[in-house]
């Protein structure tokens, strides 16, 4: 089969490592997904992500959607050819996106009307539509359409919106086995529920039961507290099946990441690395450092002497402000490096730590050194 799944090792703590098989690769699990909304990862190019481990990069269903249009993606011969990127890719729905749009968008049981952030234009995104698209894609990995709310609603809104996400999922499930191809793409459902304990194991256990390839977690590290997160996770992940992949939606910060791994996640993604790039702000085993800071100014270290990354080979701190501070597009581009690279470099480790029966040492290492700004 084009697609495989396998847990080598489960640690103690319920941590997995694994090895998941697509036609595109191998992705070693848990894994980090580099966000790359339109084909992208912002600042780098495909040879840099390749250059630094990047395994599978996630792109964004509702953005190309608008442009440059799944038709032509589809004309190029899909995203793997069109963004030169040979690697696994997985695409999401959508959903988090156009729910983002508040007023711009009506919900019913079709699917979300809405307003293209672009030129106002009216659209419609339906189960069957959100999978359309990403059919024409041809991304390794692609999602259901799922309704996402906030995650301080009332329980009655968040067990309508897990309701809707249980039925489109069905409508999402009968779509592609009607139309897609099970030997070229991985669906995956996503599990919602809010904060509600009982809202998420019923949502896990509703989706279950239609027996998808992979299950996602979805609505969470969208403002509650980190605590609740972990809970919430560890309620849906102990309602999988063991042999499917668990990929947990938009976290999180590099001290966060072990506490996700520990709950039977296997998958993650995270805008935090290319967005903290931007504005200066750098992970390091010592703490955050904020680049913009005149203390950098005359720094001849690197961001870090601990990291193995290209821009910590080369340049140093004085230079990485200087360029902050410019305005140069380089700064971005040598920042961003930096920070994937340090969160890929992190996985590598927990994947490592797990082989190892180190895990705990590791999570409290991570705990320690990640939380703070630098001191020195």
């Amino acid at each position: 089969m084009p697609f495989r799944f396998e847990v080598l090792h489960t640690d103690p703590s319920g941590a997995r490592l694994g090895r998941l098989e697509t036609p595109h690769g191998i992705i070693e699990t848990p894994a980090f997904m580099p966000v790359g909304t339109l084909g992208s990862v912002k600042g780098l190019t495909q040879e840099s992500l390749e250059c630094i481990g990047a395994q599978i990069i996630l792109a964004n269903t509702y953005h190309l959607f608008l442009r440059p249009g799944a038709e032509l993606i589809g004309e190029m011969g899909g995203l793997h050819k069109f963004i030169s990127w040979p690697h696994p890719i997985l695409t999401d729905s959508g959903g988090y996106q156009v729910f983002s749009l508040a007023d711009l968008r009506k919900v019913n049981d079709e699917g979300v009307e809405f307003r293209s952030h672009l030129d106002g234009s009216r659209r419609f995104l339906s189960p069957e539509k959100a999978l359309e698209i990403q059919i024409a894609l041809g991304a390794d990995i692609i999602m259901v359409l799922d309704e996402c709310i906030a995650s301080t609603s009332e329980e009655r809104c968040t067990a309508a919106a897990a309701g809707r996400t249980l039925a489109w999922a069905k409508r999402s499930l009968a779509h592609f086995r009607a139309r897609g191809d099970a030997q070229r793409q991985m669906l995956f459902a996503i599990a919602q529920g809010g904060t509600y304990r009982d809202l998420r194991r019923k949502s896990a256990d509703d989706l279950v039961a239609l027996d998808f390839p992979g299950y996602a977690i979805g609505g969470l590290a969208v403002g509650e507290s980190h605590p609740i997160t972990c809970e919430m996770t560890a309620e849906v992940t102990s309602r999988l099946p063991a042999g499917k992949p668990r990929y947990l939606m938009g976290v999180g910060r590099p001290e966060q990441i072990a506490d996700y791994v520990v709950r039977g996640v296997d998958m993650m993604d995270c805008v935090l690395p290319t967005r903290g790039a931007r504005h200066g702000c750098l992970f390091t085993w010592k703490g955050r450092v904020l680049i913009k800071q005149s203390r950098f100014a005359k720094d001849p270290r690197p961001i870090d002497p601990d990291c193995n990354c290209p821009t910590c080979r080369r340049y140093s701190r004085a230079y990485l402000r200087h360029l902050y501070i410019s305005n140069e597009i380089l700064g971005a581009t040598l920042n961003t490096l930096h920070n994937v690279y340090f969160y890929l470099d992190i996985m590598a480790k927990i994947r490592k730590a797990i082989r190892f029966g180190n895990l705990p040492g590791f999570c409290s290492v991570l705990q320690a050194c990640l939380g703070t700004a630098v001191s020195d």
